[in-house]
Order: C-alpha cells, then structure tokens, then sequence
C-alpha cells in the first residue's frame, strides 16, 4: 500500500511538473481591440485638426503590425508611411520614438547604425501605448508641423483611452 501512495504521489509531482514546464514555454499578451485603436486614431487626429494640421494616424499592435489608418484628406502619401513607422519604431523599441531619436541622435552615440534599418523613423510622433505596465499597442502621428506637434496629437490619442485600458 506504501508503494502505491508513493507511485501515486511521483506520478503527480511528474504531472504537475510537466503542466510547470508548458506553462513557462507560453505567455500571455494583452493588445488593444481595434475598436479601441480607433478611438485613440480618432482622437489623435482631431487634436491635429483643431490645430489645423493635416495628418496620418496609425495604431499597432505590440509587434507593430497596423490595426488602423486615418489620413486626413490633404496630408501627404509620405504622411501614411512615417506614421506607420513611428508606431512600428514605439513598439518596437518600447518608448517614444523622441526618446529614441534623442539618444540615438547624439554624437558618437553607439546606436546611430539603427536610424538605417528599414522602416525606423527617428523622429517625434510614435508613443506606446500602455496599460497596467504591459504594452499592447503603439500610436504614430505625421504631418504636424514637427515631431513635437506630432507628439501633442499622438498624446491626445493616449489620454482619450487612458480609462478604456485600466485593468
């Protein structure tokens, strides 16, 4: 009877231990809802327009793939791609696109090689989006009159989701 309590409890723990091993081989990710990128589009994009400012919105996914494109009828074609490039750089770099240009645009800065690879834009207008210290998407703006502008609408785009993404 010993012997089988024994064999029952090993094959427990061996079975436990297996579910413990599957479960460190996977994660789990929150990403913004479409509906919820639209929103934030939306209202980057009017902040621009308030200011009379043609531009591109664009909202990712954390990986920076794009879940929405807003363009405003005058903005350029080249508005649509630095967009999806500021969004794409924020997720994939995780911080303002500002703050990266910033550091990687100081001299002797070890990382200047990255402004090269294809589809980084180094310049203000890409932040993450966040919400209870997870990433799960990313805003890019383009065609206000600088990247701080553009940082000021994208911005306005986070604050307009701010209470859709407490969790």
């Amino acid at each position: 009877m010993n012997k089988t309590l024994i064999a029952l409890t090993l094959a427990a723990a061996s079975t436990l231990a297996a579910n413990a091993q599957a479960e460190s081989a996977t994660w789990t990710q929150k990403i913004l809802t479409p509906e919820t990128a639209l929103k934030a589009a939306e209202a980057a994009k009017a902040e621009c327009v308030k200011r009379g400012w043609q531009v591109a919105v664009a909202v990712t996914d954390p990986s920076g793939l794009p879940l929405v494109m807003l363009r405003d009828r005058y903005s350029g074609w080249h508005t649509v791609a630095a967009a999806e490039g500021k969004a794409r750089t924020a997720a994939s770099w995780r911080e303002s696109t500002s703050s990266v240009a910033e550091r990687v645009n100081k001299p002797g800065s070890a990382e200047q090689a990255i402004k090269n690879l294809p589809g980084v834009v180094m310049i203000g207008g890409g932040m993450p989006i966040d919400a209870a210290g997870q990433m799960v998407g990313a805003i890019g703006v383009s065609g206000a009159p600088g990247g701080a502008n553009d940082d000021l609408c994208a911005k306005a785009g986070l604050d307009a989701i701010e209470g859709d993404l407490a969790f």
